[in-house]
């Protein structure tokens, strides 16, 4: 099947607007990488699907050439990206910038699934990570503030067990 330019846009933008709807809750949570930025790596994703699609359809015949290949490469250079957002803080041991690395990490995986076409994965996929950054932060919230209240009365015990 050949890819018309109307495929090539359909494609390209699905991608740059699941990326960016992600990044938008991102960007309203104060992150470094917003919408823009997973809209790029979503949509350069698709972009990179594409490519590899196209030239597999150019070269059917005269060089045996696998699209699937393309998956690792793009996850190898997102993880370059991803690696540049964690950081750690030596004064209170904190690691920062996980959860935007492993959103870029899914973004790249919308870009693919809108760039070979597959639009229910990619859409379904952009829905799950919403569904991640939102719910799951207020559940996730829940669980530590019941951990820290836990671990403030068995430190006031063991206080007051020492005077």
């Amino acid at each position: 099947m050949e890819l018309t330019t109307i495929d090539i846009l359909m494609r390209l933008v699905i991608a740059l607007l699941l990326g960016g709807l992600v990044g938008v809750e991102r960007t309203l949570a104060g992150k470094t990488a917003g919408m823009r930025t997973y809209a790029l790596v979503s949509m350069g994703s698709s972009l990179f699907a594409l490519v590899s699609l196209l030239v597999s359809e150019r070269l059917i015949g005269t060089v045996a050439f696998n699209p699937i290949v393309l998956g690792p490469a793009i996850i190898s250079g997102i993880g370059f990206i991803g690696a540049g957002l964690v950081f750690h803080n030596n004064t209170d041991m904190r690691t920062s910038g996980l959860t935007s690395a492993a959103g870029l990490w899914v973004a790249a995986g919308i870009g693919m699934a809108a760039g070979f076409g597959l639009y229910y994965l990619a859409i379904i996929s952009a829905l799950l990570t919403l569904l991640i950054f939102t719910i799951l932060w207020y559940v996730e919230k829940g669980f530590k503030k019941i951990s820290y209240s836990d671990e403030k009365v068995e430190k006031e015990n063991s206080e007051r067990l020492h005077e």
